[in-house]
């Protein structure tokens, strides 16, 4: 049977989670080729159903499942999960397409981002494909057409990132806060290191002995393997913001060769995935709530010369985390693998 004619059985790990529902609604809109569905989640989120393609999808037990005749398997349930059954997806034959940060840094797993370096997906000696962190993932298909064609030596990162990056209880916990506070009632914070509403935390993940945090340091990290230059030097800083969707970023890059603010329009204009929204007045540049959210683009505006540096620019770049920055990306590693990439 040929790739154009052929289905898959797709297993959906944290199908009941906030990343997994998209990867539904992902598949279901880009008509991936799937002939049968397998919804998976955790003994307590298990017994319900969700939605795919206008069906009801009973949602199994991922402890008690079999997964023999899995062909891929997007997970998206936390490390814990990937660590212990996405080898056994893989060893069973399936290509697991892993969401998590549990297998990123390892050498024999490729961390692929579909438009920057799909080539990486065709070698995953272990059956595993690792998706990037979601401020990672809209950062790549804007540096990565600069760094071709221009050589970063540097990166300076601040991420604004919403709390749907925390997951559902993130969102939760904004929407009371919110509400609480605007009806004058003390809150107390629980997912959140401090009050997330009206507020901003710099301080997403563990502490690192560097000072820096495990978030910030997934920028380094995941930047040099992706681009395939551990001489990229990287400087993050990553802020929680009460935003419900939509990651925003104020990046610094610093290049070889100079960088004019007219090429780096005409340079992302053209890049896969990439839209420049880029003018020099009132609303002429993209936020997360006017263009991300919901939309796939990365969405790039704010393009100017650092005036300070003889060769660097500044760029504002924003994306909904949560199909970009995570589901989407793992679609379209699934559509690679489909495709025999």
């Amino acid at each position: 049977m040929s790739n154009a004619t052929r289905t898959f059985t797709v297993a959906v790990v944290g199908a009941t989670g906030a990343v997994g529902e998209t990867m539904l609604s992902i598949l279901a809109e880009r008509d991936f080729p799937v002939g049968k569905l397998i919804a998976l989640a955790s003994a307590r989120s298990a017994g319900g159903t969700v939605d795919f393609k206008g069906q009801k999808v009973d949602v199994l037990d991922l402890a008690t499942f079999d997964p023999t005749g899995v062909d891929i398997a997007l997970f998206s349930a936390g490390g814990g999960v990937s660590k212990e059954y996405a080898p056994k997806f893989a060893a069973a034959g399936a290509v697991v397409i892993d969401n998590s940060s549990t297998f990123r840094y390892d050498d024999d797993v490729p961390l692929v981002v579909s438009e920057v370096n799909p080539h990486a997906a065709k070698h995953r000696p272990r059956g595993i494909i690792a998706n990037p962190n979601c401020s990672t993932m809209q950062l790549m298909p804007v540096l990565a057409p600069i760094h071709r064609e221009y050589g970063i030596t540097r990166v300076n990162v601040a991420t604004y990132q919403s709390v749907s990056g925390a997951g559902r209880s993130g969102m939760e916990e904004l929407g009371k806060q919110t509400a609480q506070l605007l009806a004058f009632q003390e809150i107390e914070p629980q997912k959140f290191q401090a009050q997330i509403a009206f507020n901003l935390i710099p301080h997403i993940d563990d502490f690192q002995p560097n000072g820096y945090t495990k978030e910030e340091m997934k920028l380094v990290w995941e930047t040099q393997k992706i681009l395939e230059d551990k001489s990229i030097l990287v400087n993050p800083t990553a802020v929680r913001v009460p935003v419900f969707y939509g990651h925003s970023e104020a990046v610094n890059v610093e290049t070889r060769k100079k960088l004019t603010p007219e090429a780096a329009r005409a340079l992302l204009a053209a890049a896969p995935g990439v839209e420049v929204v880029d003018e020099h007045k009132a609303g002429g540049y993209p936020t997360p709530v006017t263009h991300a959210s919901g939309q796939d683009p990365v969405f790039v505006g704010r393009i100017r010369e650092d005036f300070s540096h003889p060769s660097a620019i500044n760029l504002w770049v924003v994306a909904d985390n949560i199909r970009k920055g995570a589901a989407l990306n793992a679609v379209q590693l699934a559509e690679l693998v489909a495709a025999g990439g």
